[in-house]
């Protein structure tokens, strides 16, 4: 049986594969936040020189599809540790976010 995915799930064997190596100390904050800026930046070096038309179809391609895949992993692996040591639902403030921005940007209304 495979075990449900979700972010609640997938936090804690985030935190039990860290504890297993003794690795909390170092998921601080900081760290955290540099971590996922230099993941954020190796999936924005995948696409530095493609044209907008190449990087729509950058999944087609069987040698960078499984690297893309690997690093948008790697930004939400430390995106959800990010939020568990701050204590952040990152669904809630996601949610959130989003009603924010539909009132700061409501839709053009027609002719």
């Amino acid at each position: 049986m495979t075990e449900r995915l979700d972010v609640a799930v997938l936090q804690r064997r985030l935190a039990e594969f860290a504890a297993a190596r003794d690795w909390e100390q170092y998921h601080t904050p900081k760290n955290l936040a540099a971590a996922l800026s230099v993941e954020a930046s190796e999936l924005v070096e995948i696409f530095q020189w493609l044209t907008p038309e190449q990087s729509a179809r950058v999944m087609d391609d069987p040698d960078t599809a499984p690297r893309v895949a690997d690093e948008v992993a790697d930004v939400l692996a430390y995106l959800l540790q990010f939020c568990e040591v701050l204590g952040i639902d990152v669904l809630a403030a996601l949610a959130a976010k989003i009603e924010r921005n539909e009132r700061r940007f409501p839709v053009p209304e027609g002719p």
